[in-house]
């Protein structure tokens, strides 16, 4: 007979019990005392996805879980400030940027710190930070760029640092695209719900073409469509008009619509004068000389699993060198018939990843299209190249897909959901780039998409361990695009989030974001100098 009662052995599970819980509260605090996710700030700093809170009810799933805590460490860094005159708000006229310890001239490789206080149209100093800041140095006769990155002291100063990598004269480029109130403003009207998009769908009745309205998130005592995904719980909603079968749903497009969160006065902060609004300075010019006490350091071939730090490169003469590895001793596109040949490579994601299969079947004129007799710019593209047994394909992405014009319903799918549709291989590549057209809607759905398509990728990679996968950051667009529903601001959160999630996985990561900022772009679809040293990085990474 054992020597332990049942009495005994109750005591003791519940101080075992009690100890774990107390164990696991320690660790949770902990965790939430040092996460420092900072939006200004490009550091890989997000606590790990997985680290989630205890405080869920059992049924609540593990994603959801993950949602929660991502947006409530968000929550907590976004500036949450109000102001009734704009006077008080922060004016890039009056604020000022300064070079830290400033020099005559600067060695190659050297760094630079600039200082910016930040003051409102009072000239007062501003006593909290959260501004949207954008820097870059460039050289215009040299056709150079590069981002600098920024350090918020959260009392309206702020520290961007820059790397000279290049000889010759810099111009040194401070904007202040949102000041913290504006920006306090676009997040909490981000997150109120899903007003800023409306869907109309086409259902097929016999030989009949009916309208009716449809949506992310749908509320109505009507009889509805809901179209779900099961295994990664992504779903859309339409209206069912009488007599006409779910099932019937052919096409759908989107349209902006006229509400708005913003009072008249938070209007003010969106003006043309108060958006990517240069910051004076005291030193407009770096003048920077080879020396050899300053070098770069030699770097190891560009390959997946890499961590791309930020800045991750510079332009020079047009073309882009990454700082964390080297590409070919050669331009990769001159020989990008050795590369290709073989290959299958699937491009999921939105427009500025369909410029790619654009640029492909440009310089690669064994490439051509297959007609699959699919209409408008959004149909799914197919190239083919019979002599090298080369495949491309470029899929839009799965709802929300952001649009005028009526797209095809009848291939929809989700990445997550692709991904677990391919074999996966040696010869096998995927490229993937999301959201640009998930800027008007709440984060939590874009949370949800990137968490589900990192489980797809681990799911494959168990599979087929050998097949190449490509993660394409987001990259800036124009500032004054109806700022409400697609200001930078929404895709910087979503580009550092992006850069976390993926982050431990065996992916290649191109920093569109990165390289749309050093080259000055200021267009949803780069231009094709930033298109093509995308493609020289995948290049890179593939071979």
């Amino acid at each position: 007979m054992s020597i332990f009662n049942k009495r005994t052995i109750k005591i003791i599970l519940g101080l075992t019990i009690v100890c774990i819980f107390l164990v696991s509260v320690k660790i949770h605090l902990k965790s939430s005392q040092d996460s420092k996710f900072d939006y200004m700030e490009v550091k890989n700093v997000m606590p790990p996805w997985w680290a989630v809170s205890t405080n869920f009810s059992s049924k609540t799933s593990t994603i959801d879980k993950q949602i929660i805590h991502i947006m409530t460490v968000v929550n907590q860094t976004v500036p949450n400030v109000d102001f009734t005159d704009f006077k008080e708000t922060t004016s890039a006229k009056y604020s000022t940027a300064t070079i830290v310890d400033y020099k005559p001239t600067y060695c190659v490789g050297e760094d630079i710190t600039v200082r910016v206080d930040m003051y409102n149209y009072l000239g007062e100093k501003k006593t909290y930070g959260g501004d949207f800041l954008r820097a870059r140095i460039f050289s215009p006769n040299l056709a150079a760029g590069a981002s600098g990155k920024i350090e918020d002291f959260r009392n309206g100063t702020y520290n961007v640092y820059f790397t000279l990598f290049w000889e010759g004269e810099m111009q040194i480029s401070i904007l202040m695209m949102h000041p913290s109130e504006g920006v306090s403003a676009l997040w909490n009207s981000r997150n109120k719900g899903y007003k800023y998009i409306a869907y109309t769908g086409i259902f097929l009745n016999r030989s009949q073409e009916v309208q009716a309205r449809c949506g992310l998130l749908w509320a109505t005592q009507k009889e509805k469509c809901e179209y779900t995904d099961t295994k990664y719980g992504e779903s859309f909603y339409c209206i069912r008009p009488p007599g006409v079968a779910c099932e019937a749903l052919i096409s759908l497009k989107s349209e902006n619509t006229p509400y708005t969160d913003l009072t008249n006065v938070q209007k003010k902060l969106f003006t043309s004068s108060n958006m990517g609004a240069e910051i004076s300075k005291q030193v407009d010019v770096v003048k920077v000389w080879k020396c050899t006490r300053h070098y770069i350091k030699e770097t190891a071939k560009c390959q997946t699993g890499m961590s791309p730090p930020f800045p991750s490169g510079y332009f020079l003469q047009n073309q882009w060198f990454p700082i964390y590895c080297n590409l070919f001793p050669f331009d990769p596109l001159i020989h990008i018939d050795k590369f290709l040949p073989g290959k299958r490579i699937y491009l999921m994601g939105d427009s500025t990843l369909r410029q790619w299969i654009e640029y492909f079947t440009q310089v690669q004129k064994s490439l051509t299209y297959f007609d699959d007799h699919g209409t408008g710019w959004h149909k799914t593209l197919v190239a083919i190249d019979v002599t090298n047994n080369l495949q491309i394909q470029w899929k839009k992405h799965g709802h929300p897909f952001v649009t005028q014009s009526f797209f095809n319903m009848k291939d929809h799918s989700y990445i997550a959901n692709e991904i677990d549709r391919i074999g996966g291989g040696a010869y096998t590549i995927i490229v993937i780039s999301v959201g640009h057209h998930f800027r008007p809607f709440p984060l939590d759905l874009f949370i949800r998409r990137v968490l589900n398509i990192r489980k797809a990728i681990e799911n494959l990679f168990l599979r087929s361990p050998d097949t190449k996968v490509i993660i394409k950051s987001e990259n800036t667009r124009e500032i004054n695009t109806d700022v409400e529903r697609f200001s930078d601001f929404h895709g910087y959160v979503q580009y550092l989030l992006v850069k976390d999630i993926f982050k431990g996985l065996n992916v290649g990561v191109i920093d569109a974001w990165d390289m749309t900022t050093a080259y000055g772009s200021y267009d949803i679809h780069p231009p094709e100098t930033v298109i093509k040293n995308e493609i020289r990085l995948f290049l890179s990474y593939i071979s």
